[in-house]
């Protein structure tokens, strides 16, 4: 019995330690003082009933309301995205096969036709092309929901698909499910561009939430929270009926109507996404 306990705390521990070198070290996307590495940008403005009352974007690194700005909460910098005004900041940088960690907290405010809606934003991941091709907004991309009692879901972006296990919840409704069929989701799928997150490890409103993203080829891991909540498969683009690889592109955190704090904005690189994550 103790020959076996011991080679089974060796295969842990080796296993342990090649999950760490499938891993490079950590680099910080938010230097807790400004917004450099960031660009932001912000569709055009809208009145209180979301309808837009231009076609002209406030456009690129133009944020005369202040939506995008690091604040101190409690001795500690941190981004806050005042929600007020559609559109994101976005890495300069484009990033493939990482590991992204971050934290998050909702605000209090909510903006416009948001008003009486759940607390919304977003991390587009995989983002290339214009800002503004979805919605105005966002660059296309595939996104890990950040939403009331929604983080995790998936949607497609102004043309990104993903191949995801899922089981039918209603007529339009799909939830990720390992054992489930391999749905294909997109703007012009007959299932559509959305599917549902297992489970709801989000903390309540206020609370900090951590958020892990991992990227490997065309494979991304949606975890809140240290639980894995989806796996996606064949992350793809398409345009006029072609469709090709989308393995790599910048980083978008959405406003999207709510206020919404982040902090702890990290990546490294990845030779494997960790066996453990893939559940």
């Amino acid at each position: 019995m103790k020959l076996l306990s011991l080679l089974f705390a060796c295969i842990t521990f080796f296993g342990f330690m090649g999950s760490l070198r499938s891993q490079g070290r950590w680099q910080s996307l938010f230097d807790g003082k400004d917004l450099s590495g960031w660009d932001t940008y912000l569709a055009p403005p809208s009145n209180d009933s979301g309808r837009r009352i231009s076609q002209i974007p406030i456009g690129l690194n133009n944020d005369p309301d202040q939506v995008f700005t690091v604040v101190n909460q409690n001795g500690e910098n941190v981004i806050r995205i005042s929600g007020n005004g559609w559109g994101g900041i976005s890495t300069t940088k484009e990033y493939e096969n990482y590991h992204l960690q971050l934290q998050f907290r909702w605000g209090t405010l909510r903006w416009k036709d948001k008003k009486d809606k759940k607390r919304d934003s977003g991390l587009l991941y995989h983002a290339v092309g214009p800002h503004g091709a979805d919605y105005g907004a966002w660059m296309r991309s595939q996104e890990f929901q950040i939403q009331e009692g929604d983080c995790g879901d998936y949607w497609g972006v102004a043309g990104g698909i993903q191949d995801i296990p899922a089981v039918k919840k209603t007529d339009k409704d799909y939830i990720y499910d390992p054992a489930g069929s391999l749905y294909t989701f997109s703007e012009n799928s007959p299932v559509g561009r959305h599917c549902i997150k297992a489970g709801d490890p989000e903390k309540p409103s206020g609370e900090w939430n951590t958020l892990d993203l991992y990227c490997h080829g065309d494979t991304s891991v949606h975890v809140i929270n240290g639980i894995t909540v989806m796996v996606l498969y064949h992350s793809r683009q398409a345009d006029n009926g072609k469709e090709w690889p989308l393995t790599k592109g910048k980083l978008q955190i959405q406003s999207e109507g709510a206020e919404v704090f982040y902090k702890q904005i990290r990546l490294q690189s990845l030779s494997r996404i960790p066996q453990q994550i893939l559940k």
